[in-house]
């Protein structure tokens, strides 16, 4: 990717993927570096790097200049996502126990593959063909940021059974690009 003269404000304000993409790879070593420092956990520090992300391309349309720098605002969704990973994170290691579910090894290839969607509808799209209940519980969940429990329940259904349609959509979107575990 070509460096880019506009600042983080103009990047942001530009509202296409491509601006967003250049604000993305500004920041995205130091954010992973930064949920690395304090969860001392490669894949977790991905994830929620993917998930801030995520949460910022969504709102990026509520960042105002006037609040602060782009980087300041972009570090107050992370420290959000933090927080409520450390306080759901009991819950959710218990559920995925019970489930059976094993996180899944990130290797640098799959590092180096989360930099590369940044510029990519590719992930977009193909959530969008998803049957509608997994793509509803995938964007309700990963882009939206809300909790298992609070879908489950406006959903009329239990946690288990939006965790499976979040994580089938998601297998189902990384078999649809080629990425291989």
């Amino acid at each position: 990717m070509q460096p880019d003269a506009r600042s983080d404000e103009q990047l942001l304000a530009a509202h296409d993927a491509a601006s967003f993409a250049r604000f993305y790879a500004r920041h995205v070593n130091a954010l992973v570096g930064y949920f690395v420092r304090r969860t001392h956990d490669a894949e977790l520090a991905a994830d929620l790097t993917a998930e801030t992300f995520a949460g910022a391309l969504a709102a990026r349309h509520r960042y105002r200049s006037e609040a602060g720098r782009p980087s300041t605002w972009l570090y107050g969704i992370a420290m959000k996502k933090l927080a409520d990973t450390q306080r759901r994170g009991y819950v959710e290691r218990r559920a995925q126990r019970q489930l059976g579910m094993q996180r899944l090894p990130l290797t640098a290839d799959d590092m180096a593959h989360i930099e590369a969607l940044a510029g990519d509808e590719t992930a977009t799209l193909l959530v969008e063909e998803l049957a509608p209940d997994q793509r509803d519980a995938i964007v309700a969940h990963i882009v939206e940021d809300r909790a298992y429990g609070d879908i489950a329940a406006e959903l009329h259904t239990s946690e288990a059974v939006v965790r499976q349609r979040v994580s089938r959509g998601l297998r189902a979107v990384r078999d649809r690009m080629g990425v291989r575990r």
